[in-house]
């Protein structure tokens, strides 16, 4: 008697593809890129939900009410991307940068 191990695919992918493709991703970015991208990737995909739920929405608005929503949503991104600016952030782990022995 067997016991049959199921292993989850994503879109058809084993473990192996999927090492290999994490892998190649590393070698093309380097590991101090990969946070950089992940951050990216996830305010993107937050836009993108906004933006779904937004059409969803729209329906029941004014366009008095989406001109509103619009302006505060462009505050808080110029806030976040301003935020960004005055506070980066530090890298003391990599060899050469000032501060690190």
């Amino acid at each position: 008697m067997s016991i049959d191990v199921v292993t989850p695919l994503i879109a058809g992918l084993g473990t192996t593809e999927l090492l290999i493709i994490v892998g190649i991703i590393v070698l093309l970015f380097g590991a101090s890129k990969l946070p950089e991208l992940a951050r990216g990737s996830g305010r993107a995909l937050r836009i993108f939900k906004a933006e779904t739920k937004g059409l969803m929405d729209d329906d029941d608005k004014t366009d008095a009410q989406r001109e509103i929503d619009a302006r505060q949503e462009a505050d808080r991104l110029a806030r976040e991307r301003d935020h960004e600016v005055q506070h980066p952030v530090n890298r003391t782990d990599e060899p050469g940068t000032p501060g690190t022995r």
